[in-house]
């Protein structure tokens, strides 16, 4: 994909330019369709309070009403609802402290369930500074093997077998993962949110089932509370699963449209160009490349053979020596994560 020649200062400020109108173009949407929304339910709670002051007069004073309001209001922010038909609602039983682990770990954090006392909160803080690192070394090595497996084997499958060019064979098979994970993890799930929450129409199901596996988690649509007693548990379990699955699915579709060559050819015409390295520096640039990575989570878990190399081997061809022994560049203990899974200029 060919793009544009502009000069290099430029492309910085056409891609601020860009994103700060794309947060315009969001703000003046949400302002123009949910002002109204929210006006008009201000007018409604408004009457509400009146015609409830009206009809109980002597028997409820207007300042007794708003310390009651705000006991409920304050209650609720906690997780703890005062409606009569989920009063009994647990929300540190254990599937619920599971679900909350889940959410903060995962950072969606639905905020409909918080730590009430200090010592929760101490320990959340504590137990998230360690579950983040932990959730993110998980997440790269799934990744690295899913990547390998359910990516870039299709990939060259179809290259080798079926003769369709690496860079067509991506692209097709980046739009099946992406349109597998749209079917199995979002609209078949918000199906059956629709089916088993009370209130929830279709809609609803599946901006619940987005949000969260964006890792957004608004928290204005939270499942558990009307299922079944006898089940309320195992229906707990069963999304916290869910939501960890979907997850990992979301990041495999995304890593594998990263990839394509499209995307890369879009990301280096706003990444700065290097000039090539000399080669009296050429020790010099492998040392710093081997420090740099030696930080990335990557080397922790080992990495699925890049683009370059599969497609020499697709093609009965070895792959050149990179090393200075002759030996790949693996040896150097490089990572092949992100763009260095391969160079799209390969296809």
């Amino acid at each position: 994909m060919e793009l544009p020649a502009v000069p290099q200062p430029w492309r910085y400020w056409l891609l601020l330019g860009s994103y700060g109108l794309f947060l315009l173009l969001g703000a003046a949407v949400f302002a123009g369709v949910e002002a109204p929304q929210e006006a008009g339910l201000r007018e409604a709670l408004r009457g509400a309070r009146a015609g409830f002051l009206r009809q109980h007069e002597g028997c409820v004073s207007e300042p007794g009403l708003e310390r009651l309001l705000e006991r409920v209001l304050g209650a609720d922010s906690s997780g703890v609802s005062a409606l009569g038909n989920v009063s009994d609602d647990e929300n540190w039983d254990f599937s619920s402290a599971l679900f909350f682990a889940a959410s903060v770990l995962s950072t969606t954090g639905y905020g409909h369930t918080v730590p009430l006392s200090d010592g929760g909160k101490v320990f959340c803080i504590f137990y998230t500074l360690l579950g983040l690192p932990a959730t993110l070394l998980l997440a790269t090595c799934l990744l690295q093997r899913l990547m390998g497996l359910l990516s870039h084997r299709p990939v060259q499958y179809l290259h080798t077998h079926w003769g369709i060019p690496p860079g067509h064979a991506a692209l097709g098979h980046a739009a099946t993962m992406g349109l597998s994970v749209l079917g199995l993890f979002i609209l078949l799930p918000a199906l059956c949110f629709w089916a088993l929450e009370k209130g929830w129409n279709f809609l609803e199901s599946v901006y619940f089932c987005f949000i969260s596996l964006s890792t957004i988690g608004l928290g204005d649509y939270v499942p558990g509370h009307s299922s079944p007693a006898s089940l309320r548990h195992l229906y707990k379990i069963s999304i916290t699963c869910y939501l960890l699955l979907g997850l990992l699915a979301m990041l495999l579709a995304l890593e594998t449209i990263y990839e394509l060559r499209e995307v890369h050819s879009l990301v280096r015409f706003f990444a700065p160009t290097q000039a090539p390295a000399s080669h009296s520096n050429e020790d010099d640039d492998r040392l710093e490349i081997l420090s740099r990575d030696q930080l990335g989570l990557a080397t922790v878990c080992g990495a699925p053979p890049s683009w370059s190399q599969a497609d020499n081997e697709a093609d009965g061809r070895s792959a050149p020596p990179d090393g200075p022994s002759g030996g790949p560049a693996r040896e150097l203990g490089t990572s092949t994560t992100g763009v260095e899974n391969g160079d799209p200029s390969d296809w």
